[in-house]
């Protein structure tokens, strides 16, 4: 059985390679940045009370992603916040491979287009060691989520860590794989 290559990875592979390594003039092809991983993170310290909620939110999370998300859990108390050691306060999926070149695809193509207002992304949001993070303000712009089955709107954070050495490089590889970064 011969499995389909994801149409981002077929792309990166055939056209965003050669684009780079013009535009960096790298010697060797093993220099050449790539997407390592994606990992999507949402908080959910407003409803750690609420199991029901909690739950579909996680739920959402795994419908986005196509993989079943860690929970994540308070490492302190915070009396502030009621807050116990070991609540359950968010979730987070690591994708990579083919999976990652999947969602990617999504996000670039059918979810940030959905996005009201949509002008680009914010090409400050690198961490100086080439990884680009992106905050969606609500899930619904993903066309897997039902609308009738949605509780709260909710936001979650998208990072994507290369292997890229400076910004600027990681910057060129997103945009040569299609992210639509906001004209200044």
């Amino acid at each position: 059985m011969v499995s389909k290559q994801p149409r981002l990875k077929v792309m990166y592979l055939e056209k965003v390679v050669p684009a780079l390594k013009e535009k960096f003039k790298y010697e060797n092809i093993h220099e050449i940045p790539k997407i390592e991983k994606i990992v999507l993170n949402m908080g959910l310290g407003d409803v750690k009370d609420n199991s029901k909620s909690f739950n579909l939110a996680v739920e959402e999370l795994s419908t986005i992603a196509g993989q079943k998300p860690i929970v994540t859990k308070a490492k302190k108390s915070v009396a502030n916040f009621k807050l116990r050691e070991g609540m359950n306060i968010g979730a987070k999926v690591t994708l990579r491979g083919n999976r990652m070149y999947e969602f990617l695809d999504r996000l670039i193509s059918i979810a940030l287009p959905r996005v009201r207002d949509f002008r680009g992304v914010s090409t400050s949001a690198f961490d100086g060691r080439g990884n680009y993070a992106i905050g969606i303000k609500e899930q619904l712009v993903f066309p897997e989520i039902v609308y009738d089955k949605v509780e709260k709107i909710r936001g979650f954070d998208v990072c994507f860590v290369t292997t890229a050495k400076t910004d600027a490089e990681a910057k060129a590889l997103l945009e040569f794989m299609g992210m639509p970064f906001a004209k200044k």
